[in-house]
């Protein structure tokens, strides 16, 4: 009796929920055959060669023991643009497409000309959405980790953006010269606590660790970045960060210990308070 190992079969026997399946049987899909994902209905009946099959295999298992699916495929759309993205970074969230827009909004007021900082950019998602976004906007894009500097790099090239991204290796304001000034400071920076149990939960545990935590009380990287902020950024220049659900009093606080003014507490499309901004 021959068993059935067309897609359809496949996908149905899988103990993943159907969208994760999908995706990943995509995956295979346009890697080995060059098929975009519509042949999952298309081509329902077609079987995968050997290669193809033990690469779905591997995949579905690694994915059932946890693995993210961004770094299983190697990709992770964010805001209008997609990401190479490996464990060395962190996964782009929906979440921060909020600090981009809000850094729109504010290029936008700068008729487009501005000077702009992403404090530890990962893979590039922020800096390089909004090169996409905002042609005349000129960025430097700083992250403590070559590792990370390195995928964001190739992100750029990808994306030929590479002539309008700077890249800095360097802890925070540490990878700037001193004469540097900036019309908008935008960072997404480690902000959970180190023993919050969501470290050891879900895809956070596939995530470098240094992304993530700030091994303290999850503000000692938000405190670093808004107190050393003042040569930094122009008059009149502009900062946001994101932080945890429950830490926005605490960078209400740090904005206003430096003087800024016109400070804004930002909602995510969920509703939680996830990014402050002020003006110097």
């Amino acid at each position: 009796m021959s068993v059935d190992l067309s897609l359809r079969a496949l996908l149905g026997d899988s103990s993943l929920p159907q969208n994760e399946a999908r995706i990943l049987l995509a995956f295979v899909l346009e890697k080995h055959y060059q098929l975009p994902r519509s042949a999952l209905l298309s081509r329902d009946d077609m079987t995968l060669h050997p290669a193809a099959l033990d690469e779905w295999l591997d995949l579905e298992s690694r994915r059932i023991a946890g693995e993210p699916i961004a770094y299983l495929v190697g990709i992770k759309g964010f805001h209008a643009i997609e990401l190479q993205v490996a464990p060395g970074v962190l996964i782009p969230r929906p979440e921060t497409e909020l600090l981009v827009d809000i850094a729109l909004e504010e290029i936008e007021r700068l008729h487009g000309n501005a000077h702009i900082l992403d404090l530890g950019t990962g893979s590039g998602s922020i800096a390089l959405a909004l090169a996409h976004a905002a042609p005349q906007a000129l960025l430097i894009a700083t992250d403590q980790s070559t590792e990370a500097l390195a995928i964001a790099k190739l992100n750029a090239q990808k994306l030929k953006l590479a002539d309008r991204v700077q890249f800095r290796q360097g802890d925070w304001y540490e990878a700037l010269d001193t004469h540097e000034q900036f019309d908008v400071i935008l960072s997404n920076p480690p902000y959970i606590r180190s023993l919050d149990p969501h470290l050891s939960q879900g895809d956070l545990r596939f995530e470098p660790s240094s992304a993530l935590t700030d091994f303290g009380n999850g503000l000692s990287c938000l405190e670093i970045i808004i107190s050393g902020v003042d040569p930094y950024l122009k008059a009149g220049g502009f900062i946001a960060v994101e932080h945890g659900f429950d830490q926005s009093s605490a960078v209400v606080q740090f904005m206003k210990n430096v003087g800024f003014k016109d400070i804004q507490v930002h909602l995510d499309l969920a509703g939680h308070k996830r990014s402050v901004s002020g003006r110097k």
